[in-house]
């Protein structure tokens, strides 16, 4: 009987398929196994190097807007962004490095790298090894340069950081950018015109007057002031010190000091030093003023509780100007320097008249600076920081430095994700 029953089994076709079912078993099993460890594998990877990307660009966001050697910022930046992208156990400490410290861009100071690792237990795979599965992701993000600027709005408020309106002719041999987040941080309208590349913003650039082939950056990464690490001028107690040329009048005589206010209606010749300001600063529509190697810091007296009167500057249109920063020392590069801590927003005014020159840094963080200009006005060497930036009448500014001034553009940035 039972012997029938074997040769039944065997002349049957589904005898057949039951004993290669049976035959197959184990390798049906493993295969699908490994195609569960396989789909988890992959799946694993893909969130790691998703969380690995996410956290190199993070950290290097981080690192091209923090204080310079922030490396704290950096990291718990970076750490920051592994977590939101997680969806995987990670049970191993990810690791950050600024500069990266192997493999691809190795050593490049602007890059961010982050290795992930984890050690993920597999059902089949792990019998088979005995042990986890070691998995690891690297992603490296690093700051690029994205074109050249001599004008910068440091506003950060939903508001135009830098308006061009009226009859303005704006002639830049550079760029400008706004780091206000508002969707017209830059506008160009009435009868301006403006040839300037790249012209970038935090927020929107709508289409203006804008010369062909003008390129415009909306949404670009917020530019780091680039004189962030002036130190805050000396605590001032008291000034009563005032310098006032008459019209028609000529000192050419004055020094370096702490002054309250500066009143230049005649011919005035300022030597070479570090001039304090505490008041305000005029200079008429006759006024001849000649520096060289000068630099005016616009502050207050106990400047740290009394923010609401930093001083500020005025020049007539009139105004005949011949102007050159320090070439050395702490201020080389900078014509104006106001004080960071003023809470007011005043506005200051540069003008001048035809055969007036301007080389150096303008540098108004917290206040609006006008450019009123004038056609024919040398202001080839110029760079303009403040926090809005108002652009009227003529001005041309070609961003030509001669070597060894101190002064020179700032490089714009953007995060690319590089390994």
């Amino acid at each position: 009987m039972g012997g029938f029953s074997v040769r039944r089994l065997q002349a049957s076709r589904r005898g057949n398929i039951a004993s290669l079912t049976a035959l197959m078993m184990p390798i049906l099993i493993g295969t699908a196994g490994l195609a569960s460890d396989t789909i988890q594998w992959t799946l694993t990877k893909r969130m790691m190097q998703r969380a690995a990307d996410s956290g190199a660009i993070a950290g290097a966001y981080a690192l091209s807007q923090a204080a310079d050697s922030d490396s704290e910022a950096v990291h718990q930046a970076a750490l920051g962004d592994i977590g939101r992208n997680g969806g995987f156990v990670m049970n191993i400490n990810p690791v950050i490095n600024s500069p990266a410290t192997s493999g691809s861009f190795r050593d490049a100071s602007a890059a961010v790298e982050v290795i992930l690792a984890t050690d993920l237990q597999l059902p089949f795979t792990g019998f088979i090894m005995d042990g986890p599965v070691r998995i690891s992701a690297r992603a490296v993000a690093e700051i690029v340069g994205n074109g050249d600027y001599c004008v910068l709005a440091l506003e950060h408020t939903d508001t135009p950081g830098i308006p061009i309106g009226g009859s303005a002719t704006v002639d830049l041999g550079c760029g400008m950018m706004s780091n206000a987040p508002s969707t017209t941080s830059i506008i160009a309208n009435g009868a301006s015109f403006v040839r300037a590349s790249p012209v970038a913003a935090v927020g929107n650039v709508p289409p203006g007057n804008y010369a062909s082939g003008t390129v415009r950056q909306e949404y670009a990464l917020p530019l780091r002031d680039p004189y962030r690490n002036l130190p805050d001028p000396p605590n001032i107690s008291s000034s009563n010190n005032d310098i006032r040329v008459q019209p028609n009048r000529t000192n050419n005589s004055i020094g370096p000091g702490t002054y309250r206010d500066i009143d230049i209606s005649g011919t005035a010749t300022f030597g070479p030093g570090v001039y304090y300001v505490t008041g305000s600063m005029n200079f008429g529509s006759q006024s001849n003023v000649t520096t060289n190697g000068a630099v005016f810091i616009l502050t207050a007296t106990n400047a740290a509780s009394n923010t609401s009167n930093i001083a500020t500057v005025n020049m007539n249109g009139g105004a005949r100007i011949n102007m050159t920063a320090p070439s050395s020392g702490t201020y080389s590069g900078i014509l104006f320097y106001q004080d960071r801590r003023a809470s007011n927003m005043a506005t200051n005014i540069i003008n001048g008249n035809s055969t007036s020159l301007l080389q150096g840094a303008l540098y108004f963080p917290r206040q609006e600076l006008q450019m009123n200009g004038t056609s024919g006005m040398n202001t080839r060497c110029v760079q303009i920081v403040a926090r809005r930036v108002d652009w009227r009448g003529n001005n041309s500014i070609q961003n030509v430095c001669p070597a060894n001034s101190g002064a020179n553009s700032f490089s714009g940035t953007q995060i690319k994700l590089v390994a």
